[in-house]
């Protein structure tokens, strides 16, 4: 034999060999059958002697193949055994952190170097999707949920209560009339969220009755989307105050009224019990309380 060795032949045939049968060798090794048959054959040819025999019954070992087949066995099994002790500990330094778009994007991401910092040795990976991730089927380590805590089962740290506030464009409110009350915001188009409940409920909650205006206007599943809405003139948007900040210190938006009200949902840190026994998560748990306990920078109001 060259010096070149048939990986792929020998392994068709190692697998052949232990299942007994070529279809279940190409079912483990994702191939067709006749793949499987055609790389024993050219490993028979190249080696000049005959290694399995076919019948219905499945296949068998001829002299030569069973002198060849326990040293293969162990030698592919050792191969997969170091593979997966170096996936092993590759994975025990990756972390997949899974978050919706708008938290990421404001609030997760503009301080993740300051954790790669404190912890070169872990690799973050963030997973931004408005999808809820099952975290006993997925491969995520951490989720961060927006909303009441109770998740059965899992094991939830809370992080934020954020808060909403009024924000919208200087050259929107430059060209309207004053703001100097919570119903003076019914004088302007206003951006709604995808329930169309939160104007409403934080006209209530300062003593405003609402009336038809308050659910009308374009709606927004994410508070990027409202930022940009507002951004562009479009209306008042009713969003959180970690969303806001980088456009509120850009000057872009500003706050239209300091009266911010408590969000329904606050932000969790999600993990499986058994999660927090690694040390990739239980140090970016600590730090996301490090971050979340920073005091909040203060806000330009109109």
């Amino acid at each position: 034999m060259g010096a070149v060795l048939p990986l792929l032949a020998l392994r068709a045939f190692t697998e052949t060999a232990r299942l007994g049968s070529l279809k279940a060798a190409a079912h483990r090794l994702g191939v067709t059958p006749g793949a499987i048959s055609q790389q024993i054959r050219q490993l028979e040819d190249r080696l000049g002697a005959t290694l399995l025999l076919r019948s219905r019954q499945g296949v068998q070992l001829t002299e030569a193949g069973a002198r060849l087949h326990p040293g293969l066995l162990r030698g592919f099994g050792q191969i997969e055994n170091a593979l997966a002790e170096l996936e092993a500990m590759t994975a025990e330094q990756t972390l997949t952190v899974s978050t919706v778009p708008s938290f990421a994007s404001s609030w997760l991401v503009p301080r993740l170097a300051d954790f790669s910092a404190r912890h070169p040795g872990i690799e973050v990976r963030v997973e931004a999707t408005a999808q809820l991730v099952d975290l006993h089927q997925e491969r995520v380590d951490i989720a961060l949920r927006h909303g009441l805590g109770h998740y059965p089962g899992l094991e939830s740290i809370a992080l934020l209560a954020p808060v909403l506030l009024p924000v919208a464009s200087p050259a929107l409110l430059g060209k309207g009339p004053a703001i100097q009350s919570p119903a003076d915001c019914l004088h302007y188009p206003l951006l709604q969220d995808s329930d169309r409940a939160d104007w409403a409920l934080w006209l209530q909650a300062h003593g405003v009755e609402p009336d038809s205006r308050v659910r009308r206007g374009p709606s927004f599943d994410e508070d990027l989307l409202l930022l940009r809405a507002a951004a562009m003139g479009q209306g008042i948007a009713l969003v959180q105050d970690n969303h806001a900040q980088e456009e509120l210190q850009s000057g872009r938006l500003v706050v239209v009224l300091d009266l911010p009200w408590p969000a329904r949902f606050a932000y969790y840190a999600v993990a499986r019990p058994h999660a927090l026994q690694r040390a990739p998560v239980s140090a970016f748990i600590d730090w996301l309380r490090h971050q979340a306990n920073l005091a909040s920078p203060v806000l330009p109001t109109v």
